[in-house]
């Protein structure tokens, strides 16, 4: 816009410039002329102008007109021999409508004006045509312009698209991923530089996780054989009355026991985390599989007098690993049963939530603090109302490692129960698991 402007302005400039020079040697022609020829010196040459392209006219001091085919003196014109443009309002013989000319006036030494005016109208058409293609031509190419960029937009943002659904598969766990590279721009050059950090991310968390599979494995076969020498060892001192002897021996038999769990809770964590990316996933009924794991659990509830409150609405069904899946339930409700208190109450609800399943599961135990919420999802960590309860501490780390492989969210909450009197009675657990994809949230 700014070039055409000044493109249109220069040509205006071209244009006033030009008739202005033609105007002024007109001008000093007539000025050669003596007063008495001016007349017959303007009708000879109105009478050679053909097409028209030049005016004159000749008016005496009190304004009449004396010669030339100009009617009317034009009003509140200077007369000091400089170029003006009149946009029609010149008055001239013989043409309708009136012309844009660019004219100029001189008063004469016997007081009479002459006034030479020239028509803009051809130089004016040939100025509207050159913006006109000007404007033409920036309209196109702007177009092209446009539609250049989009396609290359729609390249780009193609190229973005693949880059994050990859990179969502790799937040989601699946290492082996490599985002995509298909140019030479600087987004390739980032594309491989995190390829080759993704590569060397996957080699350190392969060396560290085959360490540590390692040491759990080798751990395990020796710690077998000794809870094996413990139980021949306790046979044998039966026999010697030692009892102080052989409660040293269960004590020992019991710690090796906690050892064995806990390595086999590592390995099968490992073994979760190392399943390939909904390999094994399928349709899973959720209402089913809550159904089966409440009839399952009921009997050891009634051990305990525990009331058990079981709720199941029809869901939809979910995409995932139903073994996985039954064994991280279990493990919420085994917790449930553990800590919740001889007489206590725990509840199941499956209920149907806009996006999926909900599964909730309370109890009215003593509950979690809440600065421990994100603590006892890591592996070991037992907190002070656990300790006294038989465990790895490993449990909620393998319900963590299914949700992270199926992209659920575990969330952690309290159970509120008041007394009768309206007293706090207990602060409880709310296991909340969130059976929908969380990876665009």
């Amino acid at each position: 816009m700014i070039l055409i402007g000044f493109i249109g302005w220069s040509v205006t400039a071209d244009m006033e410039r030009d008739n202005d020079s033609l105007l002024r040697w007109q001008l000093i022609y007539f000025g050669s002329v003596p007063d008495k020829d001016l007349s017959l010196a303007i009708h000879q040459r109105l009478e050679q102008e053909r097409m028209h392209v030049s005016y004159f006219g000749l008016f005496a001091p009190d304004g009449s007109r004396i010669a030339g085919d100009i009617l009317a003196l034009p009003t509140n014109m200077p007369v000091d021999s400089t170029g003006h443009t009149l946009h029609r309002t010149l008055t001239v013989a013989m043409r309708t409508p009136t012309p844009v000319v660019r004219a100029m006036a001189v008063r004469r030494a016997d007081g009479s004006e002459l006034v030479i005016a020239r028509d803009l109208t051809a130089i004016l058409r040939i100025r509207e045509a050159t913006i006109n293609a000007l404007v033409g031509g920036g309209v196109f190419f702007l177009l092209v312009s446009i539609g250049t960029g989009l396609l290359l937009s729609v390249r780009q943002m193609r190229r973005v698209r693949d880059i994050r659904r990859v990179t969502l598969r790799i937040a989601e766990g699946d290492l082996n991923q490599r985002l995509p590279m298909g140019g030479r721009d600087e987004l390739d050059m980032l594309t491989h530089l995190v390829n080759h950090m993704l590569d060397e991310i996957e080699r350190l968390m392969t060396e560290v996780k085959g360490a540590c599979d390692g040491i759990a494995h080798d751990l395990r076969t020796p710690l077998a054989h000794i809870r094996t020498l413990l139980s021949n060892s306790a046979e044998r001192t039966r026999a010697t009355g030692d009892d102080k002897l052989n409660q040293m021996l269960d004590q020992a038999r019991r710690e090796t026991d906690m050892l064995l769990e806990r390595f086999r809770a590592m390995l099968r964590i490992s073994e979760i985390e190392g399943l390939k990316r909904r390999g094994g996933f399928a349709s899973v009924d959720t209402s089913a599989l809550v159904q089966e794991l409440g009839e399952l659990y009921e009997p050891l509830a009634d051990d305990r007098s525990i009331r058990w409150t079981v709720r199941i609405d029809q869901v939809q069904e979910i995409h995932g690993d139903r073994a996985l899946l039954f064994e991280a339930f279990s493990n919420l409700l085994d917790n449930a049963i553990k800590f919740a208190p001889d007489g206590g109450h725990v509840q199941i609800a499956l209920t149907r939530h806009a996006r999926g399943p909900l599964l909730t599961i309370s109890d009215d135990g003593p509950g979690i603090p809440e600065g421990e919420h994100a603590a006892i999802l890591t592996r070991f960590y037992r907190g002070d109302q656990a300790r006294h309860l038989a465990g790895s501490g490993l449990g909620l780390s393998i319900v963590t490692a299914v949700m992270r492989l199926h992209d659920f969210t575990l969330r952690i909450g309290q159970n509120d129960t008041l007394a009768s009197n309206g007293v706090l009675a207990n602060r409880g657990t709310s296991m909340t698991v969130e059976c929908w994809p969380h990876a665009l949230d």
